[in-house]
């Protein structure tokens, strides 16, 4: 579905979020794919559009996302809350493997949004395979809260 977002409020979100998936961290000048605005808390679930409760997020993640605030952690059967690009840092929860193109959840809520947004499947490692190999990514430090 697609959100009209005031001007101010888009700029915000690209200022925030840099052209970047919140959730992934694919920019969008990578994927050729404009981001699109994700509602953190769904509207469905009585969520707001309002800077705090929106973040720009590729196709995928948005797709794969959908409605969804809940995820399971593998690792301990735990239900928690998916991660909060609003209220959390992408560092506290993730990290890359080494060769930068997987994401490793280090925490349960790490770990259960990278199973709910399949932040790893199968059309995105090749890509960022490919990205790596000439330098333009991961995405560094310089982008965390």
């Amino acid at each position: 579905m697609s959100v009209y977002l005031p001007q101010e409020l888009r700029r915000q979100l690209e200022e925030a979020d840099d052209h970047c998936c919140a959730y992934c961290q694919t920019s969008q000048a990578n994927s050729g794919q404009r981001m699109v605005p994700d509602h953190i808390i769904p509207e469905s679930k009585e969520g707001q559009t309002i800077f705090e409760n929106l973040c720009f997020s590729c196709r995928a993640c948005n797709e794969f996302k959908g409605s969804r605030t809940l995820g399971l952690d593998p690792l301990t059967g735990e239900t928690v809350l998916l991660f909060n690009p609003r209220k959390q840092s992408w560092f506290d929860h993730f990290t890359w493997e080494d060769s930068g193109i997987r994401i490793i959840g280090l925490t349960a809520v790490g770990r259960a949004t990278v199973v709910a947004l399949q932040m790893n499947h199968e059309v995105i490692v090749p890509a960022r395979r490919k990205w790596v190999a000439v330098g333009w990514h991961p995405p560094g430090q310089e982008r965390e809260l």
